[in-house]
């Protein structure tokens, strides 16, 4: 490729180096085609140009970014074809190596193995999600105080930080308490329209009974486009909880208070056990509280560079843990995290 501008040289020998090491296709596609990627900043400072280069730097600058895209493709294909080399799908619970011959000269316990009941919901989720139109950000175990609390609208000394129950390191980094640490990172590495959920382990300095835990797991959603009302929201929420549950529900808010959203509100459904008759697990109150959500501050929008007089949008966040023992009547959190072979069991697929 007859690359002749010297800082588009330098970019297409930096990729040429990338390729080397067939790396993840989301990756190349993170740092060259994102917000700030590489090739966005370079198409991006064309207007700099002298008026006669800007065609023939553009020229430049579209070759390089369709040799990417066919290199990621390919890399893709040949991603897809390696899975699907195999004879027979590929079983991640057997309990020994399925490319061994002699099975029967391994010394093993027979027994097949499963999916933890967490990681068979998340992936059910995710994939209700992915119907939905959104793609999946993963969280962080550690972060800092500005994406923890600053970056959503908590500045120092706002009392509603002492409701987190938050842990510190010595280093001063924060085990998150909620995946909202997630959300600044999202909506400033994205340009609207955004649709992602970010699932995550979150860890509280709180006592442990049948109804909390230490460690716990959470799945975050935003979403900001042009127009987004509140309507979109409840809607949204429906469209996945009765997919979850499968079976179909209804919903109201209430008011609540979270800095980051406003207006705040809890989500309600609901029981899907009574169809609202009253049930134990309901506390015979034919409605069950299922997550927090509300649409995104205005300051939280402005902290990511959004502006929210052109674009709005809303966040919500459930606890993973909560719905999967609500789906399956567990009734203490505990035995989710306990290692228990006997009650882990009960959900092979």
């Amino acid at each position: 490729m007859d690359i002749k501008d010297p800082k588009l040289k330098k970019l297409y020998t930096e990729l040429g180096s990338d390729l080397t090491n067939e790396p993840d296709p989301t990756e190349l596609k993170e740092k060259y085609l994102s917000k700030n990627g590489a090739l966005t900043n370079a198409l991006r400072s064309i207007s700099e140009l002298d008026p006669k280069d800007r065609a023939e730097y553009g020229k430049q600058v579209n070759l390089i970014k369709a040799y990417l895209e066919e290199r990621m493709e390919q890399l893709r294909t040949a991603g897809s074809k390696m899975i699907s080399s195999h004879d027979s799908p590929l079983d991640v619970t057997a309990p020994f190596d399925i490319n061994v011959e002699d099975k029967k000269s391994i010394n093993v316990r027979y027994g097949v193995g499963s999916k933890h009941p967490l990681t068979q919901e998340l992936e059910n989720i995710i994939q209700i999600y992915y119907q939905m139109g959104f793609e999946v950000v993963e969280s962080r175990q550690l972060d800092n105080d500005y994406n923890m609390f600053e970056a959503l609208n908590f500045p120092p000394g706002h009392p509603a930080r002492d409701n987190w129950d938050t842990f510190w390191t010595e280093e001063g980094l924060i085990p998150p308490a909620h995946t909202s640490t997630m959300q600044n990172r999202v909506l400033r590495s994205k340009t609207p329209p955004i649709r992602a959920v970010i699932p995550g382990r979150c860890f509280r300095n709180e006592a442990t009974d049948a109804s909390h835990e230490h460690t716990l797991h959470q799945v975050e959603g935003v979403y900001v486009d042009k127009g987004i009302s509140l309507g979109d929201m409840i809607g949204t929420i429906k469209t996945y909880l009765e997919a979850f549950f499968e079976t179909e529900l209804d919903v109201k808010v209430q008011p609540a208070f979270f800095p980051f959203t406003e207006p705040d509100l809890e989500y309600l459904i609901s029981c899907p056990f009574c169809n609202k008759t009253g049930c134990n697990v309901c506390g015979r109150s034919g409605w069950m509280e299922i997550m927090g959500c509300g649409m995104i501050h205005p300051n939280v929008l402005k902290e990511a560079g959004i502006d929210p007089n052109e674009y709005s949008g809303f966040a919500w966040g459930f606890g993973l843990d909560r719905l999967v023992m609500l789906k399956y009547g567990i009734q203490d959190i505990r035995w989710l995290h306990s290692g228990d072979l006997n009650f882990l069991s009960q959900f092979r697929g």
